[in-house]
């Protein structure tokens, strides 16, 4: 059914129709029946898949990434489809809007998109406000129930705005930090998008330091006697060398880091199916999806070898299937999360993953 209805979604603009597909979700979700219906269908029953990480009890792992539900519009529904957690963002400390449209690409031969959104968001207290009502809600919601639900964990991906020059970015990502500290489960340091201008220097060690060690330095003491610290975890790019990756990884072990994302988008074109004119027309971007998936599960093996699994990886990138994840897994993730291929495989993608992982 799915792949009927994908094939008339793809004739329309693509983040034009993500809006549409999620607002309508949004819309069946708030007729209780439909609502339950959505959730039986889509909520993986098997408690085997349950998994602790980070001091957190994930229902199932399998996660969606960010730049899906940037200002956390869509927890309900993504919560009714069955995913185990969900990063939101990446969210900046000033709305902006991002890049000019078009700036979402479908590559359907290559089972791939290629984004150039730009951080759009509608600014870290926007966001923070949604996702404290949401919980609020939620927890009065899961009051009233003789059985509790495990919630959905919610984790916070948070970077610079475009016009804040990279020597003053620790300060944006402490303002991100400060705003959500109360209302995500985890928090994430984007510094590996390749849309937002100079972003990617960022990664260097020192730029690295500098702002990941202020960040655990505020954990500890917004945390303070009466909590934990909040994970916090790097996402990096899959463009880095070996000798960056090592970098990260010494960086990480050094700062107590919680655990790493392994990949965001990529640059690179290499291999792609895609017409070579297409591609020119289509211009920069993030390329994500199937053509990610071999690279995204080297690095994460890497981290996990070099480090004997010191430092747990959510992995990111290709993931499509049941078999996709179980690869990650077995390279030595500890979670994935999925983007591109909930757009190709549909609503159904959580329960069709985990069914496979049971």
């Amino acid at each position: 059914m799915y792949t009927f209805i994908r094939q008339l979604l793809f004739l329309f603009p693509t983040e034009g129709v993500h809006h549409f597909s999620m607002n309508a979700l949004k819309l069946a979700c708030k007729v209780g029946f439909l609502k339950r219906i959505i959730s039986k269908k889509n909520t993986p029953a098997s408690k085997s898949l349950e998994h602790e990480l980070f001091g957190l009890h994930f229902k199932n792992p399998v996660g969606l990434a960010a730049g899906f539900d940037k200002n956390a519009l869509y927890l309900n529904e993504l919560e009714a489809l069955g995913f185990g957690y969900v990063e939101i963002g990446t969210v900046t400390p000033q709305p902006q809007a991002g890049n000019d449209q078009p700036r979402l690409f479908r590559l359907p031969k290559d089972k791939a998109l290629v984004n150039r959104m730009g951080f759009n968001n509608e600014g870290v207290k926007v966001v923070a406000r949604r996702l404290k009502d949401w919980r609020v809600k939620k927890e009065a919601d899961r009051s009233s129930l003789a059985t509790r639900p495990l919630p959905l964990i919610i984790g916070g991906n948070i970077g610079k705005n475009k016009v804040t020059p990279n020597e003053d970015a620790w300060k944006d990502y402490e303002i991100c930090f400060r705003e959500l500290f109360n209302w995500v489960d985890y928090f994430v340091v984007n510094v590996s998008s390749p849309n937002t201008p100079g972003l990617r220097e960022l990664q260097e060690k020192d730029a690295l330091r500098k702002i990941l060690s202020h960040l655990q330095t505020i954990n500890q003491t917004l945390a303070g006697t009466k909590q934990e610290p909040k994970p916090l975890l790097l996402k990096i790019a899959p463009d880095l060398t070996q000798e960056q990756i090592d970098d990260v990884i010494d960086l990480a072990l050094e700062i107590k880091l919680d655990g790493l994302v392994a990949t965001n988008t990529t640059i690179n074109r290499a291999g792609l199916q895609s017409p070579t004119a297409e591609l020119e027309a289509i211009g920069a971007g993030g390329l994500s999806g199937k053509p990610l998936t071999q690279r995204s599960t080297e690095i994460v093996q890497y981290i996990t070898q070099k480090t004997h699994g010191a430092i747990p990886v959510i992995a990111s990138g290709g993931i499509f299937t049941g078999a996709d994840a179980k690869e990650k897994l077995q390279a030595g993730a500890a979670l994935v999360q999925v983007w591109t291929g909930f757009i190709y495989e549909g609503p159904a993608i959580v329960q069709n993953i985990c069914q496979e992982l049971v």
